[in-house]
């Protein structure tokens, strides 16, 4: 046997003694300082799952449609408000522009995100958790507890309310990763309020923020939103030497009301649209923002959350911030009253945070799985 294939036995063979130690529970970023040269089994998908490169696919870039925030608060307002219904409706996302938030804010959670993946594992490790309820947890792929093929993905979750409450919990280093984050919570969480608002409204809810009848399903809405979950959700997706062989994340749809997503110049977020699986790219200053599993409860199906995934990259590392909202913890999601009738009748059951807490303990996270658990019909 020559000295090259040799060579080229002993680095396959070292990187599958690492597929069969608990490395891989320490993250990708720690299998890519570790040196790998191919993507292990682990995180192999069967051929089935795997993603199919665009240009194989001959898919092109898609354009989500495009909600102007101005526009939500000026004359403009009731042609905005049809555009974000239709939207909603059809796409389960949209793309906000002019929404009003500092651009060094923006940046400055990005880089924080991106110096807390440079760290070293120690310093990263410190945060590692397996509690899905943990104020602040460094973890990898999607539910490393359950995943029985893991995607090419690290995190840091920040629980974000209340913040007196979480905030010493939150990592020290980088230095500026705190004061980072509590800013763009602050300033997403307004924008989310805002942005809810005008939800209700295209549903014909809008007399739920004025006289709300006390003995109506949707009394106190505003409150329970203003007073609603946030978590903030830094995605690392390191470049992979083999990306048709995996995924970022799997298709999935996302639990919560809302998800304000922000993406840096790196292409990967594809939704399903159309029986297909296509490209969004990203708009310079933007948030990508779709419609969460207890919006499509609450609406009573009207608004659908979406499948969605993450493509990885063979050059280029990605960073993605998501801030993930909800009611809170302690509130049972259902469809509103209003929007039950004999024409649409009652399609959900009732549900809440710890049926879902629950739920993604004990299973493997499938597409809509969760969501269709509460179906009734």
């Amino acid at each position: 046997m020559s000295p090259a294939i040799v060579l080229e036995v002993q680095t396959h063979y070292k990187e599958e003694e690492l597929l069969e130690s608990p490395e891989f529970q320490k993250g990708v970023k720690h299998l890519c300082e570790r040196g790998i040269t191919k993507v292990p089994r682990k995180y192999i998908l069967p051929a089935l799952d795997r993603p199919i490169s665009p240009k194989k696919d001959g898919a092109t870039s898609f354009k989500l449609p495009i909600i102007d925030f101005s526009q939500l608060q000026g004359p403009d307002r009731i042609h905005a408000l049809k555009s974000l219904s239709k939207a909603c409706e059809e796409y389960g996302f949209f793309q906000l522009i002019n929404h009003g938030i500092a651009r060094q804010s923006i940046l400055d959670m990005i880089e924080a995100g991106r110096k807390f993946f440079e760290l070293s594992f120690e310093e990263r490790s410190k945060y590692m958790s397996k509690d899905v309820r943990a104020p602040v947890r460094y973890g990898t792929s999607f539910n490393q507890n359950k995943d029985r093929v893991f995607c090419w993905r690290d995190f840091l979750k920040l629980d974000c309310h209340p913040l007196s409450d979480v905030l010493p919990y939150w990592p020290s280093s980088p230095t500026e990763l705190r004061q980072a984050a509590v800013n763009y919570s602050k300033e997403t969480k307004f924008l989310y309020l805002m942005v809810v608002g005008a939800i209700l409204e295209s549903l014909g809810l809008a007399e739920t923020t004025k006289d709300i009848d006390e003995n109506d399903g949707d009394d106190h809405i505003i409150k329970e939103f203003q007073d609603g979950s946030q978590l903030l959700v830094v995605n690392c997706y390191p470049s992979c030497p083999e990306p048709d062989l995996t995924l970022g994340i799997p298709p999935h749809s996302d639990y919560g009301f809302l998800t304000l997503l922000l993406q840096d110049e790196v292409t990967g977020l594809q939704i399903q649209h159309q029986g297909r699986w296509v490209t969004v790219e990203p708009i310079p200053n933007s948030f990508v923002i779709n419609v969460g599993d207890h919006l499509e409860i609450f609406s009573n199906g009207r608004y659908r959350s979406v499948l969605h995934r993450v493509l990885v990259n063979p050059l280029r590392s990605r960073i993605s911030i998501a801030s993930l909202h909800s009611l809170p913890f302690g509130s049972m999601v259902r469809p509103s009253p209003k929007l039950i009738n004999d024409a649409n009748p009652r399609r959900y059951k009732d549900t809440d945070f710890a049926s879902f807490i629950e739920y993604i303990a004990s299973h493997e996270h499938r597409s809509k799985n969760f969501l269709d658990s509460r179906r009734l019909t």
